[in-house]
């Protein structure tokens, strides 16, 4: 996610880092690679400019030029601006007042609008609302049964008068059935359609005025740069919109659209789609953001990851077995199916600070296809294989690798592996091995 602007942008600051003493002169050099890395993740020509200028007018000011660490004070008043260039804070969904909330979908064909009127949805049920997901897109063949299908995954009601009635009256007897039923939030799934499209667009007016929906919220792709941008324009020139979802935020190695869209359309980024999954949808957190694009991690993210797919009583007993050096292959096993259901492992090292720096993680390719194969050769192994693995020999090696399609270098890797792992924390027997576990207790804990 934005590699490329993070790579470029830290490496211009970096110059800055650690330097005893600056001259306005260095702030201008780090300043003019800012605003090219800027330019180049295809971020608004007008945001760059005026970006730079509050960036410079704050560095270059007596208080940060006298400091002893002007540099670091340099790259804190980036990450600040950066923040407030892309919301300042999380802009959470309006929900309050009389029940049914209606959350409106709107966007352009192939955005991703209907995919994302499904993770929000699920993502509203775990919070422990009652949504009902309405399809309303009559144009677009097997639409209506894209989101039927997407609800019976998510377990969410769906609402649906077929493809022969209109959207209008579709979304005002969605609303009466959720008052009926229970349902306290509605999400309409509209048709995709060009802001050029002036029926269309009419027709959205027309169920925002039926409806009035308390978010109105364009799916935009993020992929798209620019273009995005003037999309936003054009929509909340018709409709009182008032937020994104931004969709393939994962693909994204720029970030022109996400850095550029609130400054020019005045409308936050809600939730972000960072994968194909049901529940690659997040919470857009601009400073958690800013922190990522800088290299300093994203340590709350993370941490909010484990306590949603890990189990709090499996983390306490694995925290046990790890101080006395005492957990096998199932234990192992586990843990890496746990750790899995976070998300892909490239993004979870992102978020670690100092791993996430410019270079940190270039060229490291985290393979899945690894952990697939760890899974298979211990999935291979007998229960008394798995408790002990000091009685895995030659034969059993032979037949481990065959059961599980690896060779038996890869066998042999792995019980390497797990015994340097059992080595290493029964040395951590003192203050710095309390320490350590401490850190992996917090994790998955607290």
């Amino acid at each position: 996610m934005f590699s490329n602007l993070a790579e470029k942008l830290q490496t211009a600051l970096g110059k800055l880092r650690g330097r005893g003493k600056l001259s306005e002169k260095d702030v201008d050099e780090a300043l003019r690679e800012v605003r090219l890395a800027l330019l180049e993740a295809d971020v608004n020509f007008r945001v760059v400019k005026d970006f730079v200028a509050r960036v410079k007018e704050r560095a270059v000011g007596e208080e940060v030029m006298q400091s002893l660490t002007p540099g670091q004070q340099v790259i804190k008043i980036v990450h600040e601006e950066l923040t407030e260039l892309m919301g300042g804070s999380h802009a959470r969904l309006q929900l309050t007042g009389r029940t049914p909330h209606v959350i409106m979908m709107v966007g352009l064909q192939g955005a991703g609008k209907t995919t994302s009127a499904g993770k929000l949805a699920g993502l509203l049920r775990r919070q422990g609302h009652r949504p009902l997901l309405v399809a309303a897109d009559v144009y677009r063949p097997a639409a209506v049964k894209q989101l039927q299908v997407l609800g019976e995954q998510l377990n969410v009601p769906v609402f649906s008068l077929g493809d022969k009635h209109d959207p209008v009256d579709i979304a005002g007897a969605a609303v009466s059935h959720a008052r009926a039923y229970g349902n306290d939030i509605v999400i309409i799934d509209t048709a995709g359609r060009l802001h050029i499209d002036d029926e269309l667009m009419e027709e959205l007016e027309r169920i925002a005025a039926d409806v009035e929906p308390k978010e109105t919220l364009l799916v935009l792709d993020a992929m798209t740069g620019q273009e995005a941008v003037n999309v936003a324009e054009r929509f909340n020139e018709r409709l009182e919109l008032t937020g994104f979802i931004m969709t393939k935020m994962d693909g994204d190695a720029r970030g022109g659209a996400a850095l550029s869209v609130k400054a020019v359309v005045g409308k936050p980024i809600k939730f972000v789609g960072v994968g194909e999954k049901l529940d690659a949808l997040e919470p857009f957190h601009p400073e958690r953001m800013s922190s990522r694009i800088l290299g300093m991690g994203d340590v709350l993210t993370l941490i909010e990851k484990a306590q949603a797919a890990v189990d709090q009583e499996a983390a306490r007993k694995m925290a046990e077995k790890l101080r006395t050096a005492d957990f096998t292959f199932d234990d192992f096993l586990e843990q890496m199916q746990q750790v899995r259901k976070m998300g892909p492992l490239d993004q979870l090292l992102g978020m670690i600070p100092g791993l996430s720096g410019a270079g940190q993680l270039k060229g490291l390719q985290v393979d899945e296809k690894e952990l697939v194969k760890m899974e298979a050769i211990i999935r291979s192994m007998t229960p008394e294989e798995r408790a002990n693995p000091s009685i895995i020999k030659g034969s059993r090696r032979r037949r481990i690798a065959r059961g599980s399609g690896t060779k038996v270098q890869d066998v042999n890797r792995l019980l390497k592996q797990f015994e340097q792992t059992k080595t290493l924390f029964k040395q951590l027997g003192g203050k710095g091995g309390r320490r350590a576990r401490g850190m992996f207790a917090r994790l998955f804990q607290s």
